[in-house]
Formats: C-alpha cells, sequence, structure tokens
C-alpha cells in the first residue's frame, strides 16, 4: 500500500485571522473523507490515528501537526465504513469498521454481516490483523463502537443488528448487541443481546441505534443507546458476562434521534457514553451526550445528562451551548480526559449566522463535572454544506492529559476535507489572545428595566454589524440594524420597550459581527 505525504498540512490564512480561533491542520481532501474519527495515544501523546469513510487511515507522529494517509485493506471481510479508531493500553492501534465481504475468500459471507476489528503494531503505519465478530446469518450489523479497560486491557465493543436492514416487516426487528477481547483484539466472545426491548429496521426513530460503552472505577460495563423512547441504560458488572434484567430509560431524546438540518443529508442526535475514571473529582461519574430539538424543529441543541451513583439516578439534560435560543447545534461527539476529567463535546454550530446554512465547529469545555460549559469556536472558516453531499453521521474528539485533538469535516468547493486544531491552550491557558471576540458588549443599564436600557458595545475592527432582538423561545422579535458597517470602538444602542412593544420577561440582543456573535440578557420589568 503506497504511503503519501500530504503536502499542505497547516493552513494557516493570515488574511482571516478575525476569524480563527485556532489555526486548522488539514487532514486530508481526498477520497471523499466523511464520518470521521481519531484516538490519541495515551502510552506517546505524539502518536495519533484517525479514519474516514469508507477505507480512509490516517497517522501522525508528532502530535497532530502533520499526517500520512493511506487505504485500510482487509482481504477476507474488505473495509465497509463506519470507522472507529482507538488505542489499547498496551499501545497497539485499531481500526473498526463494517465487512463486505469477498464471496470467493469468505464463503458464506453477505454485505455488512459481521463487526471488523483491525490491529496495528506500529502506530497505525499498517493493520494487518483482521479479526471479526458479530456473524449471525444474513443479519446486518452495524454502527459499532468501543471503550478498552485500563485495568485488564480488555475491549468491549456494542453495536446494533438489524434481522433485515429497512424491513418494514412487523417481525424483523432491531437490538443492541455487545462482544468482548480478553487477548489484544485476537479472539472474541460470541455476541450477546443486552437489549430487551427492540426496535424496528427502518434505521430511524423507531430503531435502537448508537450504543457505545464505557468502563467505571470498578470495572462495570455501561452500555447507553437510544430508542424511540429515549436513552436507554445497561450495566454489567462481571466483565460483560452478565448484564441488568431490563434495561433502564434514564432520559428522552425530544423529537427522537433522527432529524432535519438544512444543508445535511440527514442528521441524527445519537448518544456517545463516557466516564470518568481520573483521580479528580468527578470519578465514576457517567457522562452521556447526544442533541435533539427540545425547543423545535428550527433550534436544536446540544446535551449532557450525568450519573454520579454508576446510574442509579440521573440529572436533568445540561444544555451545552451557550448561545441564545432560535440556533441549530448538532452532530454532537463527547470524550473525557481521563487524566484530568474534563469532559469534552464538539459539535457543529450556527450561532453566529443569520438567514443561511453557514457553519461552524465548536469545542465546549467542562471542568466542574459537567455542570457547566465554555464554548470555543475551533474551526478557522465558516462552510455553507449541501445535501447532495453525504456529511455521514459523527465527528470526533480525543484528549489525553491535556492535549486535545478534534476531528471534523468541511465542504470547500463542493469537495470534503477533514481537519483537526491544537486545542491544549483550551486547558493549559485559558482562552488564547486570538480567540477573544472582535465584539464585546457591556452590561446593560438599567437592567432590569421598565422603560429604557443602554447597551454600550465594542469593536476592535470596523466591520458589518446586525442587531437583533430575540424573545426567550429564540423567535426575532426585531431586526434593528442590518449589516450596518461600524467603525472600531465604542457605540451606544437604547432598547425602548414601547418602541418594540416588549412585554414583561426576558429578551436577548444578538450582535453579529464577522463570523462571530456576542449576546446579553435583557429583562423587561
Amino acid at each position: 500500500m503506497k504511503i503519501f505525504k500530504l503536502s499542505f498540512i497547516l493552513i494557516c490564512l493570515s488574511f482571516l485571522t478575525a476569524k480563527a480561533q485556532y489555526p486548522s491542520i488539514l487532514i486530508s481532501s481526498s477520497n471523499d473523507p466523511e464520518e470521521v474519527t481519531i484516538a490519541i495515544n495515551p502510552k506517546n501523546t505524539n502518536q495519533i490515528i484517525a479514519g474516514a469513510n469508507l477505507n480512509n487511515r490516517y497517522k501522525s507522529n508528532d502530535g497532530g501537526l502533520t499526517w500520512q494517509a493511506g487505504i485500510l485493506t482487509c482481504n477476507a471481510y474488505s473495509v465497509y465504513g463506519d470507522p472507529v479508531v482507538f488505542w489499547d493500553t498496551l499501545g497497539s492501534a485499531y481500526f473498526m469498521h463494517l465487512s463486505n465481504p469477498n464471496p470467493s475468500i469468505t464463503p458464506g459471507g453477505t454485505w455488512v454481516d459481521r463487526i471488523v476489528i483491525q490491529k496495528s503494531t506500529d502506530a497505525g503505519a499498517t493493520y494487518p490483523i483482521c479479526k471479526a465478530t458479530g456473524k449471525n446469518g444474513t443479519k446486518v450489523q452495524d454502527k459499532p463502537w468501543h471503550v478498552v479497560s485500563p485495568f485488564d486491557n480488555s475491549i468491549h465493543i456494542t453495536w446494533t443488528q438489524f434481522d433485515a436492514y429497512e424491513s418494514s416487516a412487523s417481525a424483523d426487528s432491531s437490538h443492541i448487541m455487545y462482544s468482548h477481547s480478553l487477548d489484544g483484539g485476537l479472539t472474541w466472545s460470541a455476541p450477546l443481546r443486552i437489549n430487551h426491548q427492540g426496535g424496528n429496521c427502518m434505521d430511524n426513530d423507531t430503531t435502537v441505534e448508537g450504543a457505545v460503552p464505557a468502563i467505571g472505577p470498578s470495572g462495570e460495563v455501561y452500555v447507553v443507546w437510544a430508542s424511540l423512547q429515549g436513552l436507554r441504560f445497561q450495566k454489567s458488572v462481571d466483565n460483560g458476562l452478565t448484564w441488568m434484567p431490563s434495561e433502564k430509560l434514564i432520559g428522552t431524546i425530544n423529537g427522537g434521534w433522527v432529524y432535519d438540518v438544512g444543508g445535511l443529508m440527514r442528521c441524527n442526535g445519537l448518544p456517545f457514553t463516557q466516564c470518568d475514571l481520573s483521580q479528580g473529582p468527578n470519578r465514576g461519574t457517567i457522562y452521556v451526550n447526544y442533541s435533539d430539538q427540545t425547543n423545535g424543529i428550527n433550534d436544536v441543541d446540544v446535551y449532557v445528562i450525568k450519573s454520579t451513583d454508576g446510574g442509579t439516578t440521573w440529572s436533568s439534560p445540561i444544555r451545552v451551548n451557550n448561545d441564545v435560543p432560535g440556533k441549530n447545534q448538532f452532530m454532537s461527539s463527547m470524550t473525557v480526559d481521563q487524566v484530568t476529567g474534563y469532559v469534552y463535546v464538539i459539535f457543529y454550530d450556527r450561532r453566529n449566522y443569520t438567514g443561511s446554512n453557514l457553519t461552524d465547529v465548536y469545542v465546549a469545555i467542562s471542568k466542574d463535572g459537567g455542570n457547566t460549559f465554555s464554548n470555543h469556536k475551533i474551526n478557522q472558516t465558516s462552510f455553507n454544506p449541501t445535501s447532495t453531499v453525504f456529511f455521514g453521521d459523527y465527528i470526533g474528539i480525543s484528549a489525553h492529559n491535556n492535549k486535545v485533538r478534534p476531528i471534523w469535516m468541511q465542504l470547500n468547493g463542493g469537495a470534503l476535507s477533514v481537519f483537526t486544531a491544537n486545542l491544549d491552550a483550551l486547558t493549559l491557558t485559558g482562552i488564547p489572545e486570538n480567540e477573544k471576540s472582535v465584539i464585546s458588549i457591556i452590561t446593560p443599564q438599567p437592567n432590569p428595566f421598565s422603560s429604557q436600557t443602554k447597551i454600550v458595545f465594542n469593536l476592535t475592527k470596523k466591520q458589518k454589524v446586525t442587531a437583533q432582538l430575540v424573545d426567550a423561545s429564540g423567535k426575532i422579535i426585531k431586526e434593528l440594524v442590518t449589516d450596518k458597517l461600524f467603525s472600531k470602538g465604542r457605540h451606544d444602542m437604547v432598547i425602548d420597550k414601547n418602541e418594540n412593544n416588549l412585554t414583561k420577561g426576558l429578551y436577548y440582543l444578538v450582535l453579529y459581527g464577522e463570523a462571530k456573535s456576542e449576546f446579553v440578557k435583557l429583562i423587561v420589568e
């Protein structure tokens, strides 16, 4: 297999520094990459592996600054998408994916009939060991996720099994399956069904999907997935041999896990599950990240729920994105730094734009056990997706000991590209100078107000600004200024209660500048 060095790795567009939060690092723009995955080696954080549909593999030996790309192969089972990369505790790398067996090599093989796990002992340069689990006649095995136990290096995977993919027959069901390896991925336990309430096979809200495992502080195996009724939780305390008599409903996904977002062929809010195994104050906390339409079809938000007692009780949803209502945040993913205990959530975000599908990438960070999140724009340039180009179903993020590497897709010139960024400064130095907004708003005076309030805002550069009054539900009450050119410096704006027909309650003033927005809450008495 030919490995090639990407010639343009670090993209630093100096003429767009006002839009840049962190220099974007191009991983690849070849072979239509989407559905991306990334993993930092905890034994050597300079070694990072990544992957993308259908069979793209990437590796970096310098902490993600430069990348080598190649095509993953497996003669027996082929490589058929849903990539997941990870490392075990001994420093071996893995690339897990779906299958499309070669019938001349694998008699009786059918499309997506098993989960394939390939292993590398040379830091992702090659993946010669190709093993599989999940084969069950012609049933379809879909979307695997993993966790590696730090206690015994066991690998645990979960996925969805379809009796017949996209069948509407009432006799056909979908179920959550589990398998583990105790010898570094060489052999796998017989697949075990761990759900009791299944779904249908239509691959939509009525299907059970998105099962992600996590390891607890005493070696427990936790799994959460999405169903028509909401988020369901399962637990094993004997290394996956036996499970609770029935799964537990721990939260709702309002509007379902399948939803529409402008510019995307499809989008979902499937959950990601992590458990804090650090020695910090939140050790043992289980986090589940998802997105849904609790606040309406035009206001997708990203949430986390958590349990501090092994899954017995769960918190109310904690909203991760900290923007005003009425904007879409979607396709989130999550990781926990198992050294610091910090929680990281990555998602696509449209808070900074009005009247378009322009999209940014944000990472939210919690250092207090998921109670609060700070939000950081990490992409260098916004992009406008189109529904004719498939974006896949997920993006990703990996973190270890304050080294943080996200991965996402962007559409540029009609073609997909995969990017990462160096986010170490987020945890080491707080908010870097170049992330501070070109717009800052001084607290309105008075606030609350019964007649008028005065807003003062500062601009660090000359730019066009749009100002909107938004109510508590995200509805735009009035657009006060539209693309008006303001000079650098201080500006005043007066909000009059009667002039704007404001009644008692909560409102937001939102200022949209050049690829960045800021807002302030207004209380009308």
